[in-house]
């Protein structure tokens, strides 16, 4: 090609004439990349409604590039959704409602049947747990691969969602407690104890294992224990009566205590997809 395209060959390259030959319209465009005088002459053959567009979309992006993009608006909808994904997911909607419906078939129970172990005492304590595992589950997030391999997931990421857990478990406990004349702090440090126990056996088996083995067992070995006698001799051999009161306390809050030093220690280990099963 010569020093500059002949006018021929860009009125047929702008009235899209120029022929079927790739090589001749690479060549042809690879001038213009680097010629400002045929690039004008290009323009000049462009029909007029063109040459506005064109002039229009020039003038839009210089204006952009000086002025910037405008800022994003920060919508209530935006911020809440975004405080979804940091802290829980979807799917801890439908273990909310199971795990209220629960507490309120407890309450029931305590109702109907005073003469009976409390069966809010015997759920208050592992009530947490099914949550853990619909949380930390890629059967339940369809996101998890994306968010295990985020720089957050690990142990700050189970802490978030353990907290959204508790915020939400915590409250109808509560209400549960005084509504049957109990003191709801008497099972707040059990729920924490087995809340760090399945976190640090998590880090092993994984978490949703872990939160069935142990809230499963809690749940077997306390029940049959409690449920299997009946008269008043069934509040002398309750696991959740003996095991969940005002003298235990001390020892349920060394155990948490020391159950989530261990979590901590082992906060590598949490970010291991194993650990979503």
């Amino acid at each position: 090609m010569t020093a500059h395209v002949a006018p021929a060959a860009l009125a047929a390259y702008a009235a899209g004439t120029l022929g079927p030959d790739p090589a001749t319209t690479w060549t042809l465009e690879g001038h213009l990349e680097r010629c400002a005088q045929c690039r004008a002459q290009l323009a000049e053959l462009a029909a007029p409604p063109l040459r506005a567009l064109l002039d229009d979309t020039r003038t839009t992006i210089l204006a952009q590039a000086r002025s910037g993009p405008p800022p994003v608006p920060q919508r209530l909808l935006r911020r809440l959704r975004r405080w979804r994904l940091r802290w829980t997911g979807w799917s801890v909607l439908g273990w909310a409602a199971m795990t209220c419906s629960a507490i309120l078939a407890a309450v029931l129970l305590d109702w109907n049947y005073p003469d009976r172990p409390s069966a809010v005492l015997l759920l208050a304590p592992v009530a947490p747990l099914a949550g853990l595992a619909v949380t930390w589950s890629h059967r339940a997030d369809p996101a998890w691969e994306t968010i295990a391999g985020t720089a957050r997931a690990g142990l700050e990421l189970l802490l978030r969602r353990t907290l959204a857990v508790l915020a939400l478990v915590l409250p109808p406990l509560t209400l549960a407690g005084l509504a049957l004349g109990r003191n709801p702090a008497l099972w707040l440090l059990p729920c924490l104890t087995f809340t760090a126990a399945t976190l640090l056996l998590g880090s092993r088996v994984g978490v949703p294992l872990a939160a069935a083995l142990l809230g499963g067992g809690w749940l077997a070995a306390a029940g049959a224990a409690t449920f299997g006698h009946g008269g008043a001799a069934a509040f002398a051999t309750a696991p959740a009566e003996a095991l969940i009161r005002a003298e235990t306390m001390p020892a349920w809050a060394a155990a948490a205590v020391v159950l989530a030093l261990l979590t901590a220690l082992r906060a590598d280990h949490l970010r291991n997809p194993a650990t979503w099963r």
